[in-house]
């Protein structure tokens, strides 16, 4: 299998790859801005920029985001949501997190009716959405084909997952995690944020929460599992606006943040 067709990073030793970038990024904006250049994955990194090229009819004369997606939200949140990848028309277009996309339409619903942000939609980068103690992000960043990255390029984009989790430590009291991937990928990244993830692993389940004990003496996180935002999920039933704000708010009130 040749580097252009591989799923996985390219050299380990450039400054610019995940597990050096961002082990040294001193700050979530300067990890943030770091994320946008990744160039890791070549499979990702050349069907981000196909999306952009071919684009579609309802996004005639957009002008495609196609780079990775950055987390959106304060740098000292309370609470975390992580999802999964961008969408190819959603995030990868807009270039924010759950961004223009029937998932994001979802998801910031949710965080609204719980208080989280300022207005229950997002459709683009100037929208004035704000988010209120709560940041979304994701284990991968960039667009995959099919929506279902690697298990190597899961891997290789652990390091921003895990950086952002330690830049945010000082806060950070509780974690959505949407999606059995998201939970299998959030895991390692927690113990290498701070976090002891107990043996065996918490098995993944809509509702699921579990205490992971801080290794450097400080604050616990309270972890909780909801089923992914997916249309799939959302148009049959398998996730209601009511299961995801239940999950929500059991969330947020563990992380210290007002609901009402």
């Amino acid at each position: 299998m040749s580097v252009s067709e591989g799923s996985g990073a390219g050299r380990t030793d450039d400054p610019g790859h995940p597990g050096r970038a961002a082990a040294g990024a001193p700050s979530v904006p300067v990890l943030d801005e770091r994320v946008t250049h990744c160039r890791a994955c070549p499979r990702l990194v050349a069907w981000r920029e196909q999306v952009a090229r071919e684009g579609r009819r309802a996004y005639t004369g957009w002008d495609y985001w196609a780079r990775p997606v950055p987390g959106f939200g304060p740098d000292d949140a309370r609470l975390l949501v992580i999802g999964l990848a961008p969408a190819a028309h959603g995030g990868n277009r807009t270039g924010r997190m759950f961004t223009g996309d029937r998932s994001g339409d979802v998801l910031y619903a949710g965080l609204h009716q719980v208080g989280l942000t300022s207005r229950p939609d997002a459709t683009d980068v100037h929208d004035g959405l704000r988010l209120y103690g709560v940041r979304v992000t994701a284990p991968v960043h960039c667009a995959p084909p099919a929506n279902k990255p690697t298990p190597a390029e899961r891997d290789t984009c652990r390091p921003w997952l895990a950086g952002e989790l330690r830049l945010l430590r000082p806060t950070l009291r509780a974690v959505v995690v949407l999606g059995a991937f998201g939970w299998q990928a959030t895991l390692p990244a927690l113990a290498a944020g701070g976090w002891t993830v107990p043996r065996p692993r918490p098995v993944f389940a809509h509702g699921a929460h579990t205490t992971l004990a801080a290794t450097d003496g400080g604050a616990d996180l309270e972890l909780f599992g909801c089923y992914h935002v997916s249309q799939r999920n959302t148009f049959t039933g398998r996730l209601t606006p009511a299961m995801l704000t239940d999950v929500l708010g059991r969330a947020a009130t563990a992380a210290g943040l007002t609901t009402p």
